[in-house]
C-alpha cells in the first residue's frame, strides 16, 4: 500500500480528534469510538487494498468513464451509501457527546473519507480506473444528508434499498453473482433505489407512519451496455416506480435493540402496493420489492 495513503488518511484521523478534544473532555465515549473507528478504518484499507487490488497491476491514476453503464443503477448505489455511512455517523457521534453542528460534519466527513479511497484506488489499478460519475454519486449522497441535517434538524427523504432476485445471474454468474450474497452487490437486475418521503414531516395531519417512494430499476442487463444486451438476445429497460412506503423512525421502545432494529429495517424498502412504468407501460403491483 502506498505510504501516502497512509499519511493522507492519519492526517484526517488527526484532524476529527483535533475537532473533538474539546467534547472528549465532558463525554468519554468519544476519544475510545474515534480510536476504534481509526483503528478499523485503516485496517479495512489496508485489506482492501491487498485482497481486491493486489490481483492488477498498477498504473498511473487514471478516470474512466463508466456513466452509461447498468443504467447508473450502481451510481445510485454509491448515492445511497454516502447517505447513510453520513448518518450512521452522525448518530455515533452525537451518542458520544459531540455538539449538533460537529456531528453533522464530521458524520459527513466520515462519508468522504470511507469512500474516497475506494475511487483512488480504483484510479490506480489497471482493471479499473476512477469513475467521475461514483465520485459525483458519493458527494451527493453525503450532500443530501448534511442538508437535512443542517436545515431541518432532521431527515425527511429517505434513500432506501430493495432486492430481489432474478434469472439473469446464470448468464453471467462471474459478473452478475454465483449465489445470494454475491447477486445482493453484483445483480443490478434485482436491484431497487428509492427515495422515501416522510408526509408526515410536510404535512402534521396525515399518518406518521406513512411514506410515498419512488424508485427506480433496471432488468434485461446482462452486460454493462445497452448494445450489447441487445445484440446478445436480451431485453434491456429502465423501471420506475411509486411506492407506499413505512416510516419507524417515528416509534421508539424501551428496548435499545428494538430500537437499533427499526432504525435499520427503516433503510430498507418494504413490500407494499406499487406502480410500475416500464416500456411506455404502467402495471400494477399489490405487492412489490
Amino acid at each position: 500500500m502506498n505510504w501516502n495513503k497512509i499519511l493522507l488518511i492519519c492526517f484526517l484521523l488527526f484532524n476529527l480528534n483535533l475537532q473533538a478534544q474539546d467534547s472528549t473532555a465532558v463525554n468519554k465515549r468519544l476519544k475510545p469510538l474515534i480510536i476504534g473507528s481509526s483503528i478499523v478504518y485503516t485496517g479495512s484499507l489496508i485489506a482492501l487494498d491487498q485482497l481486491w487490488y493486489s490481483d492488477f497491476e498498477r498504473e498511473s491514476f487514471h478516470f474512466f468513464n463508466d456513466n452509461k453503464e447498468w443504467y447508473q443503477i450502481d451510481k445510485l448505489g454509491h448515492f445511497y451509501s454516502s447517505f447513510h455511512i453520513s448518518k450512521v455517523s452522525y448518530h455515533g457521534l452525537k451518542w458520544a457527546g459531540l455538539e449538533e453542528k460537529k456531528s453533522i460534519f464530521w458524520g459527513s466527513m466520515v462519508s468522504v473519507m470511507v469512500m474516497t479511497p475506494i475511487e483512488i484506488f480504483d484510479g490506480f489499478s489497471s482493471e479499473y480506473g476512477a469513475s467521475p460519475g461514483d465520485i459525483v454519486a458519493n458527494s451527493l449522497g453525503t450532500a443530501l444528508f448534511f442538508g437535512q441535517q443542517s436545515i431541518w434538524g432532521e431527515i425527511r427523504i429517505h434513500p432506501k434499498y430493495s432486492f430481489s432476485r432474478t434469472e439473469y445471474p446464470q448468464y453471467r454468474p462471474d459478473v452478475l453473482g454465483a449465489n445470494f450474497s454475491e447477486e445482493l452487490i453484483k445483480d443490478y437486475n434485482g436491484q431497487h433505489q428509492w427515495l422515501s418521503f416522510d408526509l408526515s414531516k410536510f404535512n402534521n395531519k396525515l399518518p406518521k407512519w406513512l411514506n410515498i417512494a419512488i424508485g427506480y430499476g433496471g432488468k434485461g442487463m446482462v452486460y454493462a451496455n445497452e448494445k450489447d444486451n441487445e445484440e446478445n438476445g436480451f431485453n434491456p429497460r429502465r423501471q420506475y416506480f411509486i411506492a407506499i412506503d413505512f416510516d419507524f423512525n417515528e416509534y421508539k421502545t424501551r428496548s435499545k435493540i428494538v430500537n437499533t432494529a427499526l432504525y435499520f429495517i427503516n433503510m430498507i424498502k418494504l413490500p407494499a402496493p406499487t406502480l410500475e412504468l416500464s416500456n411506455s407501460k404502467f402495471k400494477f403491483h399489490s405487492f412489490y420489492y
